[in-house]
C-alpha cells in the first residue's frame, strides 16, 4: 500500500482547480448572452443550420445564430475535455504541485482564448486557435498522471 503524502504547496493546485471550475462558468453565462442575441430558446442547444441559412435569415441574424453556435461549441468543447483535466492536474499536484498550478492556470486562460476566438470566427472558427496552447498542456498532464500513477504502484 502505498501511503499519499499531499505536498505543503498543494493549495496552488487547488486554486488551478478552481480556475478551471470559473472557467466553465465564464463560458457558461458567455453562452447565455448570446442566446438571448440569437433568440435560441431553451432547451435548443443550437441553432439549426436551417435557420442560420433559411432565405429568410438576415445577415444580422445569421451572424448571431453563428456566434451562439459558436459560443455554445466552444463551451462544449470545454466541458469534454474538463473532467480529464483537473484530474490529472490533482494527480500531477501531488508530484509537483506549483508547476501543476502553473499549467492549469495557463490551460483556463487557453479555454478563454479558444472560446473567445471561436466566436470572433473567421474562415470557419479558426479564430479558436488563438486557444492552441492549451492542447499540448492537456495531454502533457495526462501523460503526466500516468507517470506520476505509475510510481505510486
Amino acid at each position: 500500500m502505498v501511503a499519499i503524502e499531499v505536498p505543503a504547496d498543494y493549495g496552488y493546485v487547488l486554486l488551478s482547480l478552481v480556475s478551471t471550475l470559473l472557467t466553465g462558468t465564464y463560458l457558461g453565462i458567455r453562452v447565455g448572452g448570446f442566446r438571448k442575441a440569437a433568440g435560441i430558446p431553451y432547451p435548443f442547444e443550437y441553432a439549426s443550420y436551417e435557420q442560420v441559412h433559411s432565405p429568410s435569415t438576415t445577415p444580422e441574424r445569421k451572424a448571431a445564430l453563428l456566434k451562439f453556435n459558436a459560443a455554445q461549441r466552444g463551451h462544449q468543447n470545454f466541458l469534454e475535455n474538463h473532467f480529464s483535466v483537473a484530474a490529472s492536474l490533482a494527480i500531477c499536484g501531488l508530484s509537483q504541485p506549483k508547476l501543476t498550478a502553473a499549467l492549469g492556470a495557463v490551460w483556463s486562460v487557453n479555454r478563454v482564448l479558444y472560446s473567445v476566438g471561436y466566436t470572433n470566427w473567421n474562415q470557419n472558427g479558426k479564430g479558436r486557435y488563438a486557444g492552441v496552447l492549451g492542447l499540448p498542456i492537456q495531454y502533457g498532464v495526462q501523460i503526466w498522471a500516468a507517470v506520476v500513477a505509475w510510481k505510486m504502484i
